[in-house]
């Protein structure tokens, strides 16, 4: 088989798996400013009265990661995917008491990167054991398959955002999660 029909077809079931997943994402997932941070509703088959959780209630945070000027990054789902890829999920918050602006190092140094904006793009993982470091994947057009388009963050605010990786071997059971201007996270992997 042709090596560059072979990365073609890659590449297009990458971009197919986004748009999946950016289709998936619609407006009510977008956080407000004013909503708590659980919510739950009546019944309508409890007679009682009693509220059962909403749907929306928070996931589990697996690790937080510290930047500068206020910036969390809380990930919630690390999770391997059918395709052979690695899917990262989480919270971009603003600690801080006023707004601030995402830093463009994020989107880290990389040409083809850097001129589709503000992105996660220059996210890696590093495979210690296995001695290799896997970059955030990317589109036909370089565009980086992570949450892109940041700017600003209000105080207190958040923002849910996603990374796709080319998954480690089975065998790999952790990686450290690097992301410029953070801290690094040690993630578990199933």
């Amino acid at each position: 088989m042709n090596v560059r029909y072979a990365r073609s077809g890659l590449v297009a079931f990458a971009v197919a798996s986004v748009a999946l997943l950016a289709v998936g994402c619609g407006a009510e997932d977008k956080p407000l400013a004013n909503k708590p941070a659980a919510t739950t509703r009546p019944s309508q088959s409890n007679q009682a009265g009693q509220e059962q959780p909403s749907a929306e209630a928070p996931a589990e945070v697996l690790t937080t990661l510290r930047g500068q000027k206020g910036l969390e990054l809380a990930i919630n789902l690390v999770e391997r995917d059918a395709g052979g890829f690695l899917t990262v999920k989480g919270q971009l918050k603003n600690t801080s008491d006023t707004g601030t602006i995402v830093p463009s190092r994020l989107s880290g140094d990389e040409t083809e990167v850097v001129k589709h904006g503000n992105s996660l793009g220059g996210a890696t993982l590093v495979d210690g054991v296995g001695k290799k470091r896997y970059y955030v994947l990317r589109d036909t057009d370089g565009r980086p398959l992570t949450t892109s388009g940041l700017s600003t963050i209000g105080a207190g605010q958040g923002i849910p955002v996603f990374l796709q990786f080319p998954a480690p071997p089975a065998s790999t059971a952790e990686v450290s999660f690097q992301l410029p201007t953070f801290e690094p996270a040690t993630l578990k992997l199933s």
